[in-house]
């Protein structure tokens, strides 16, 4: 029986880490070869980033263009493997690009550390003692990141709140902190584990968790569009009855949560492509983002909104948590990331915020005119199609004809991909 139980693998070289995964999955040398090639890192890169390294996983990297945010325009590089999501930011950039591109904003890089403290009897007279030494609790937190204070940031104010739970009140200390152009999570770790025991000396309580919410509530970004009605017609369609469409499909989703979580996602589809092409953390960003769509209207909502100005053209928005970095993390060890953010030209962490909030914007109004107008299916089909005939081993000239098929009869499924090019190949042995 193979076992999983390996002892000290980490401590393996990376040949007998190879040999170990050959052994339990009967993997062919070709396999082996492909986990191992770490692309644009050395294995040695890829070994310190992470625990129990045997290789790299790549994705695709694409380009969106035509992005015009706040007067600048952008190549935005997106690493996804989903098939039309950077072909369809790109449209969607091109048609906010009549009316001027995207406009930006953002609440600054602030963000939250909190820290948990319980077994505390008067928890309201604990919030107030602790609130009493707010600039003692500023400055043991700023000892810490005396770097961080030089560039202007730092902790800057304190907050406590007393949350009830099923184990009774627990006083919550939020640290605020001016994280500059870093995401954060570690500066703010490091400043709540430091602030932690002098809380207990104070209050008579215990601290249990000290650490970095990602629900970023002072880090917002937000971008705003316009799209005029007379470049949204269709064949079928008059530019008016598109966004009348498109209004009636954000309403369904702002209502009902079943269908704004595939609303959210499609957003997240532009937002997390942009964060994984430069180094930052999407699974901070997705939770922040859904975390953000309940908290602030207490329940599951859209992030974006959609309306008719008085021209009757469609006015979009979007607002969410942004909490991504230009230095620190992969961001500054991952040679394509750091490639990608050169390419951006962004110069702040704020400014490359902004730019995702209006790739997700762009990503929302490709997918909810799609939804309006010919099906999500249409558009997404072809592409989807030519990954159905790759994977069922098309070549060459061979794909497009087994996409054409496939298209065509609207049957973009494997075992349909199969029989096409098994009849394609019978036909050239004849």
């Amino acid at each position: 029986m193979k076992r999983s139980d390996v002892s000290g693998f980490y401590k393996k070289t990376a040949e007998e880490r190879w040999q170990i995964i050959r052994d339990f999955g009967d993997l062919e040398p070709s396999e082996i070869e492909t986990i191992r090639n770490t692309g644009a890192l050395r294995f040695e890169q890829v070994d310190h980033m992470i625990e129990n390294v045997v290789g790299a996983m790549p994705l695709p990297l694409g380009i969106a263009v035509n992005f015009r945010v706040n007067g600048k325009d952008y190549l935005v590089p997106m690493a996804i493997e989903e098939p039309s999501v950077i072909a369809a930011a790109s449209n969607a950039a091109r048609m906010a690009r009549e009316q001027g591109g995207f406009t930006t904003s953002g609440s600054g890089p602030i963000m939250l550390g909190q820290i948990q403290l319980v077994g505390v009897t008067d928890p309201n007279g604990a919030r107030i003692t602790i609130l009493s030494h707010r600039d003692e609790i500023l400055s043991i937190a700023n000892e810490k990141d005396p770097m961080l204070l030089k560039v202007g940031g730092g902790a800057k104010d304190v907050e406590v709140r007393v949350v009830e739970t099923k184990r009774g009140p627990m006083v919550v200390t939020h640290l605020v902190v001016d994280c500059r152009d870093a995401m954060g999570a570690n500066a703010v770790n490091t400043m709540a584990e430091a602030v932690a025991p002098h809380l207990e000396k104070w209050t008579g309580g215990r601290v249990y968790l000290r650490i970095i919410s990602n629900l970023a509530v002072r880090r917002l970004v937000r971008a705003r569009a316009v799209f005029a009605k007379a470049v949204l017609k269709t064949d079928d369609l008059s530019g008016e009855e598109v966004v009348e469409g498109i209004l009636e499909a954000y309403a369904f989703a702002d209502a009902d949560p079943f269908r704004c979580a595939t609303h959210n996602k499609g957003i997240m589809n532009g937002v997390d492509a942009v964060v994984v092409a430069t180094g930052n953390d999407w699974r901070a960003i997705e939770s922040g983002a859904h975390a953000y769509a309940a908290w602030k209207s207490g329940g599951y909502r859209s992030l974006t909104t959609w309306e008719r100005d008085a021209n009757g053209d469609l006015v979009g928005t979007i607002e969410l948590p942004m909490a991504v970095g230009l230095v620190g993390g992969a961001t500054a060890v991952h040679p394509t990331a750091k490639a990608n953010v050169r390419l951006l030209g962004v110069k702040s962490a704020q400014e490359l915020g902004e730019v995702i909030a209006a790739v997700g914007l762009a990503q929302n109004f490709a997918a909810l005119r799609a939804l309006a107008t010919e099906g999500i299916q249409r558009g997404h089909m072809s592409l989807h199609a030519r990954n159905i005939a790759a994977s069922v081993g098309a070549v060459d000239g061979e794909v497009d004809r087994v996409v054409e098929v496939l298209v065509k009869e609207r049957k973009v499924r494997m075992d349909r991909a199969k029989e096409v090019l098994a009849e394609l190949r019978a036909k050239k042995t004849r």
